[in-house]
């Protein structure tokens, strides 16, 4: 039996063209293969000069980084954290397990990014409770750093940037992890650079990556088996490292194919009335880490999905709302008018950064 369609198009896979091979051959020769290298100290190093930052301490993930952020910061039970609505369950996951409780608050339609309106009415419905402030960075697009970083310097709140999927973007230029205390990054398998795993801590505040250090290697004191604190495995593989920094190398490269196949669809909805390409507030500053559109309602939405699966091409439902789901449906939410209304209307589409023209006109 002969295939209908060509091989199948993946969503959003590793790129790994450049060095990973070789550094990951290094690891091994030199007996570098634990939680400790010279590929992880320069990593730190090389990220945190990305974002702008005086330090930068790698983590075993994105979600570990954000939740041990918060604890460094000192938010924990009883406090509450405002949150996005719209974003990846594993930002509200970090500040449940920190012990805080999330508060919901609603994105902007321009950029999806977390709304300063709903921020600034949620800190006045919990005074006095509210202690920190995540803003997500959306798709690549930056959070609105200006009115976030008043709002949190105003009321003396923790604001962390989680700045999972944006490396290498930026807002009126300020570098993606350099809002507020603290940003953190993710190196999971479908970002843009990847360590096939892993996370990153910035910031410009030595004390607290002193302490985030500290936190996340079992808080250990000295050489001997004495501690201070309940502490975390939480440490980056040099391993991990390795393959992180030789994707580092070619993030220039890599960011400019993003852009392109974004722009790509863009153009190919651009007239469509059915279909439109996800909103971006700054086109010149964003990474596209994902290229996602917009259709008019949860049955398109599936329909469009099924059809592209069925074609052999990778195409998923992004994020929905978070606060009406089971696990979070009885935690603090400010009204999310806009939240509700891009739920179950976004798919994303096949934008892996060695994606090529003709992948992209088969899409």
């Amino acid at each position: 039996m002969v295939d209908r369609y060509p091989p199948r198009i993946p969503l959003s896979v590793p790129d790994l063209r450049g060095r990973e091979s070789e550094y990951l051959a290094q690891c091994v020769s030199d007996n570098w293969v634990s939680s400790a290298g010279p590929f992880v100290t320069e990593m730190e190093r090389r990220v945190a000069q990305l974002a702008g930052r005086k330090a930068g301490i790698a983590c075993v993930n994105g979600s570990a980084a954000l939740q041990v952020a918060l604890s460094a910061s000192g938010i924990g039970p009883g406090d509450y954290v405002i949150v996005p609505d719209w974003t990846f369950a594993a930002t509200v996951n970090a500040v449940i397990h920190a012990g805080a409780v999330p508060v919901f608050a609603d994105i902007q339609a321009t950029d999806w990014t977390i709304d300063p309106a709903s921020v600034d009415a949620a800190i006045t419905a919990h005074k006095g409770k509210v202690k920190a402030i995540i803003a997500v960075d959306v798709l690549g697009n930056m959070a609105d750093p200006e009115p976030l970083q008043t709002l949190a310097q105003y009321h003396s709140l923790t604001l962390l940037e989680d700045a999972a999927g944006a490396i290498g973007a930026s807002r009126d230029g300020l570098p993606a992890g350099g809002i507020g205390n603290a940003g953190i990054f993710s190196f999971n398998g479908n970002k843009l650079v990847t360590a096939g795993g892993g996370g990153m801590y910035v910031t410009d505040d030595e004390a607290m990556a002193a302490r985030f250090r500290h936190l996340t290697t079992q808080a250990r004191v000295g050489s001997d088996y004495r501690h201070d604190m309940a502490g975390f495995n939480y440490r980056m593989t040099n391993i991990n490292a390795a393959v992180g920094l030789a994707q580092l190398e070619r993030l220039d490269d890599m960011l400019a194919l993003k852009v392109a196949i974004a722009r790509r669809y863009e153009d190919a909805v651009f007239s469509r009335g059915d279909i439109a390409f996800m909103p971006v507030s700054r086109p010149e500053e964003s990474s596209y880490w994902l290229s996602n559109i917009v259709v008019a309602d949860e049955p398109s939405m599936r329909s469009l999905i099924e059809h592209l699966n069925t074609a052999g091409i990778d195409a998923r439902p992004f994020w929905c709302s978070l606060s009406v789901q089971a696990p979070y449906k009885n935690y603090p939410a400010m009204p999310i008018p806009v939240s509700t209304a891009m739920t179950d209307r976004v798919v994303t589409l096949p934008c892996s950064s060695h994606l090529t023209a003709q992948q992209q006109d088969r899409v």
